[in-house]
C-alpha cells in the first residue's frame, strides 16, 4: 500500500526533462570526437544539478537527472544488458503522429544473442550522483523501461535460438535479470523505482494488435504475458522501495503512435501488476475515459497525467479540477495524484516546448494538487 506521504507525490512528474543547449552542444562535439568522455560527463554534471535544483524551485518532491545522460528514455539501459547487442540497419519504422502530419523514426534494432544478466546496476553511477543532488525535501527516482520493452519491439524473431529455445527460458531469464536490477538499484539507496512501458498502453488500440498479429504475436494475451513477467522482476523486491509504471502512447518531438483508452489491459493491468503506482497519459482525448479506473485496487496510487508535454499552451487549473473529479468518481481521491502526462523529452531531441514553458507546466502540476488535496 502506498505511504500517504510518499512517493508517487500529490504533484510528481514522469522523468525526462527538455536538455539545455549547453549540453546537447556537448553531446555533438564528443559525437565529433572534439571532446572526450570525462568532458562531456562533467557537462551532464553540471545540467543535472542544476535541474535537480529547478525541480525543487518549483515545489516538487520527486528529482530525477532529467534522463540528461541518455539518448532515448528505453534503449540506452537495454542495450546496457549483459547479452543483448545493438543492430544497426533495421527495416522498422515507426510513424509518430501530430496535428501537423507524421514523423518517420527508424530506430535500431536489439539481438538478443547471450544469457541476459544485470550484474551490476544500470545506471548506478548516475543515480548515485543524481542522490548527492537532492536536498532534504527531494525524493531522487530512478526511470528505467519495463522488461517488456524488451520484447514488444523485436518478439521472438530477436532471441536467438541457440541461447533461448523458446519464448518461456528468454522471459524467466529477463525477469531474473531485471530482478537483479531492482535489488542491486536498491541496495545502491534508491527508494523511489519507475519502469517506463508504452507497450502495455500500445496494446489498448486495435492497429497495434492487427500489427503484431500479423508477425504471428499472439496480441490478444501478450499484456497478460507482460504483467507476470513484471511482477516476477518484482518479486521480493526489498522493503522501503516505491515502484510504480508509466505508460503512454509514444512520445517523440510532441507527437506520439498510438490511440485508445485503457479498457482493452484494464481489468488485467489494474488489478494484477504489483506495482504501487500508475502514471497514466491523459491529457486529451486519444487516452480515453477514466471508467477503466474501477478496477485499480485500494491503496494504489493513480496519477493522472492530465497535463500535456506535447504542446506549450497552458491549461486552466479550473479544467485540471473538474478532470480530477471526474476520475475520482472511479477511484477515491485520496488515491489520485497529478502530473505532467509523459516526459518532455523521451528522446534527446525533446518536444515543442521552451525551458520556461516546461517549468509553468511543471509550476501548473504543483500549484493545483496544492490546492485540491492541501
Amino acid at each position: 500500500m502506498t505511504d500517504a506521504s510518499g512517493p508517487p507525490f500529490r504533484a510528481d512528474h514522469v522523468g525526462s526533462l527538455l536538455r539545455p543547449p549547453a549540453l546537447l552542444g556537448a553531446r555533438a562535439r564528443h559525437a565529433a570526437g572534439e571532446i572526450d568522455a570525462a568532458e562531456l560527463r562533467a557537462t551532464e554534471d553540471e545540467a543535472i544539478a542544476d535541474v535537480v535544483r529547478l525541480q525543487g524551485d518549483v515545489g516538487l518532491r520527486t528529482a530525477t537527472d532529467g534522463e540528461f545522460r541518455r539518448a532515448s528514455w528505453h534503449m540506452d539501459f537495454i542495450y546496457a544488458i549483459d547479452g543483448i547487442s545493438k543492430v544497426a540497419g533495421e527495416d522498422i519504422v515507426v510513424h509518430f503522429r501530430n496535428a501537423d502530419g507524421t514523423i518517420d523514426f527508424t530506430p535500431a534494432g536489439l539481438h538478443v544473442d547471450g544469457p541476459l544478466s544485470i550484474d551490476e546496476p544500470i545506471f548506478g553511477a548516475d543515480f548515485a550522483y543524481l542522490q548527492g543532488q537532492v536536498s532534504e525535501r527531494q525524493t531522487a527516482k530512478l526511470t528505467i523501461p519495463s522488461p517488456s520493452m524488451v520484447h514488444y519491439r523485436g518478439g521472438a524473431a530477436a532471441i536467438d535460438p541457440a541461447v533461448y529455445p523458446d519464448e518461456d527460458a528468454f522471459w524467466d531469464a529477463l525477469s531474473a535479470a531485471y530482478a537483479q536490477q531492482v535489488r542491486g538499484i536498491a541496495a545502491a539507496g534508491c527508494t523511489y523505482l519507475q519502469l517506463d512501458d508504452t507497450s502495455l498502453a500500445y496494446l489498448n488500440d486495435p492497429a497495434q494488435r492487427a500489427e503484431l498479429a500479423a508477425q504471428g504475436r499472439d496480441a490478444e494475451h501478450q499484456h497478460e504475458r507482460y504483467i507476470r513477467q513484471i511482477n516476477a522482476a518484482l518479486a521480493g523486491r526489498p522493503d522501503g522501495l516505491t515502484v510504480t509504471t508509466h505508460m503512454c502512447r509514444g512520445n517523440f518531438r510532441s507527437s506520439w503512435v498510438a490511440e485508445g483508452g485503457y479498457d482493452f489491459v484494464a481489468e488485467a493491468l489494474f488489478g494484477g501488476l504489483e506495482v504501487d503506482g500508475f502514471f497514466l497519459e491523459y491529457d486529451d482525448a486519444r487516452s480515453g475515459g477514466f471508467e477503466p479506473l474501477r478496477f485499480v485496487p485500494p491503496g494504489t496510487r493513480v496519477v493522472l497525467g492530465l497535463v500535456t508535454t506535447k504542446r506549450p499552451e497552458l491549461e486552466s487549473k479550473d479544467a485540471l479540477k473538474r478532470r480530477i473529479d471526474d476520475a475520482a468518481r472511479y477511484v477515491p481521491l485520496e488515491q489520485l495524484a497529478l502530473s505532467p502526462q509523459c516526459g518532455f523529452s523521451s528522446t534527446v531531441e525533446g518536444n515543442a516546448l521552451t525551458r520556461d514553458e516546461q517549468v509553468a507546466k511543471l509550476a501548473l502540476v504543483v500549484e493545483t494538487a496544492q490546492e485540491v488535496w492541501g
